[in-house]
């Protein structure tokens, strides 16, 4: 299968579990689309680095790629951080960056994946507060996404959803289980809105010592892996359309 090759953009952590868990996920993305190429590079803490690959690349010759941010919101990475990598990549690369993962109907289907299998059935729903715990962001368009989010995923029957937040916003996670609660809501679970473990993902679980039910980070969840591909479709569309395809 031709195509511009698809580069996984991550951020990197000192947590060794961040690493393993993007690369189970790009596993899943070149296991649903086999002949694509499908490489990842880290922004931060893991190699090999975005600029790393991207030299790599242009010494094999390839021409196009698809560089896709391994994020859920358009904060200051997708915004300044990635398009700056982008910009020192070498000049024979065709580089067009695509859009985040979120937000998406297939991510709501993800939570709700974890959710279930942390122990919730789709008769818990009507009776069962949700906290969505993403790790916070200083972008107010950022925030207001999780807030949008919350609001769609409440209409699909959940006794109540709040947004939560593991930094630089508010509320955190504990004071939305506390809020839950009092809302009387009859079990409150809490749902990771992150894609990898690392110390946000683990300040969210110290959070959610009060709730019942904890759902494990997104991950490389088969819904997870859609977006992927959904993302780098929409990205090469445009190349395709003028090429008369």
């Amino acid at each position: 299968m031709s195509g511009p090759v698809l580069l996984v953009i991550a951020h990197g952590s000192r947590d060794p579990r961040h690493a393993a868990t993007v690369h189970a996920l790009v596993e899943r993305v070149g296991s649903l689309r086999p002949g694509l190429r499908v490489e990842t590079g880290f922004l931060d803490f893991n190699v090999p680095s975005v600029h790393g690959v991207l030299e790599s690349l242009a010494a094999e010759g390839v021409r196009d790629v698809v560089a896709l941010p391994l994020l859920l919101t358009r904060a200051f990475h997708a915004k300044a951080d990635i398009p700056a990598v982008l910009r020192e990549a070498p000049a024979r690369l065709r580089i067009r960056q695509a859009d985040v993962l979120g937000p998406s109907p297939l991510l709501l289907s993800a939570l709700e994946r974890r959710l279930y299998e942390a122990g919730l059935t789709p008769a818990d729903k009507s009776s069962t507060g949700v906290v969505l715990a993403s790790a916070g962001s200083t972008d107010p368009e950022a925030i207001a996404v999780i807030a949008d989010i919350a609001r769609e995923w409440w209409h699909t029957g959940w006794c109540a959803v709040r947004p939560a937040f593991a930094s630089a916003s508010l509320p955190r996670t504990e004071d939305a289980v506390q809020e839950l609660r009092a809302l009387g809501c009859e079990r409150v679970a809490v749902a990771p809105y992150v894609l990898a473990p690392g110390f946000l993902p683990d300040r969210i679980a110290r959070g959610a010592a009060g709730a019942d039910v904890l759902a494990d980070v997104l991950g490389p969840a088969p819904e997870v892996a859609r977006v992927l591909l959904e993302r780098y479709d929409g990205a090469r569309r445009p190349a395709l359309t003028a090429l008369g395809a």
